[in-house]
């Protein structure tokens, strides 16, 4: 049961007093960290009672229902007072003259801590780390909700509690805590270069642009042609334009240019033919055999058996 004044009670501490801020009573160094000052009769109380050290203390304000954490500096406030930081008479909404309930606490040591700056001046700071654990140093607990506040250069730099483990209040004295960080509450995320947007009907007006300037010109049915006798060729095939071919809409050019390819054709298997060479795959030699000149009777057969003729003779077998 809790008594209201200055009385005291069982084996626990639990005291009413009246806050103040350090700078009331010229002790600016209090800002720096998270202990208080207390009376001289806080110290005899607290000397009779079996007090785990370090001295732990939770703070309530009745009227805010904010609960925070703390440790104690030194024992010379007035009596019925309680000389606090500012910071953290803001993180429990407290005016000066408030009431605040001060009752002993035993807190677990801290493993996990996430922090979260409040601007992203804090993260411009040369070496953060070192000033964070150089600040750190003068804290007791941390309780998740807080607003700590770090002094430098001048400047001071408030960080909430965002996280802690194992429990919601942790003692940070003598204890290895991972520390770890969220973004600032005042980051944006960097805007990404927007991409201009072509209309849809440019596309693919753009796109065939660019396959045909890639295409390689075809021109088809080009080029000369060759004898096999090894002779040069008399009458060459006509040229026929790609552009000619390349229209589907024109049928009688293409009736035209395959009339003409085959008359070419024509042309030049009749004169390989006279010339008594063998070729192959004539179109006159398959639809009708040449005429054979009569033999004269009155010829020799020694004038017949000195001219080669050509698929004549005896057939031998492999087989013996």
């Amino acid at each position: 049961m809790f008594y209201g004044g200055y009385g005291y009670h069982g084996s626990n501490f639990e005291q009413t007093y009246h806050c103040y801020p350090a700078s009331f009573f010229d002790k600016p160094h209090l800002e720096g960290g998270d202990k208080v000052i207390m009376p001289p009769s806080a110290l005899d109380r607290l000397a009779s009672l079996h007090i785990e050290y370090p001295m732990l203390f939770e703070l309530h304000n009745d009227a805010t229902q904010r609960i925070s954490h703390c440790g104690v500096l030194e024992f010379v406030a007035e009596e019925g007072m309680v000389i606090m930081p500012y910071w953290m008479m803001q993180n429990m909404l407290l005016q000066e003259g408030d009431t605040v309930h001060v009752k002993n606490a035993t807190l677990p040591k801290g493993t996990y801590v996430k922090l979260q700056p409040h601007t992203t001046d804090f993260l411009d700071i040369s070496n953060p780390k070192a000033i964070l654990e150089k600040t750190l140093r003068n804290f007791s607990c941390l309780t998740t909700g807080d607003s700590i506040m770090v002094a430098y250069n001048n400047k001071q730099y408030y960080i909430d509690i965002v996280e802690t483990k194992p429990a919601s209040a942790v003692s940070i004295i003598e204890t290895d805590c991972e520390v770890d960080f969220a973004p600032p509450l005042d980051y944006k995320e960097p805007e990404k270069p927007q991409q201009p947007i072509v209309p849809a009907s440019k596309a693919p007006a753009e796109d065939q642009d660019a396959n045909v300037k890639d295409e390689p010109k075809f021109k088809p049915f080009t080029g000369s042609g060759k004898r096999l006798d090894g002779k040069a060729s008399k009458q060459q095939a006509p040229e026929v334009h790609s552009a000619a071919l390349s229209a589907p809409s024109d049928s009688n050019k293409r009736a035209n240019q395959q009339t003409a390819a085959r008359a070419s054709t024509g042309a030049t298997n009749s004169t390989r033919q006279k010339t008594g060479k063998l070729v192959f795959g004539s179109s006159a030699s398959n639809n009708k055999e040449p005429e054979k000149a009569p033999i004269k009777e009155d010829e020799s057969p020694k004038k017949d058996e000195s001219k080669f003729q050509a698929f004549t003779g005896k057939s031998y077998s492999l087989k013996r």
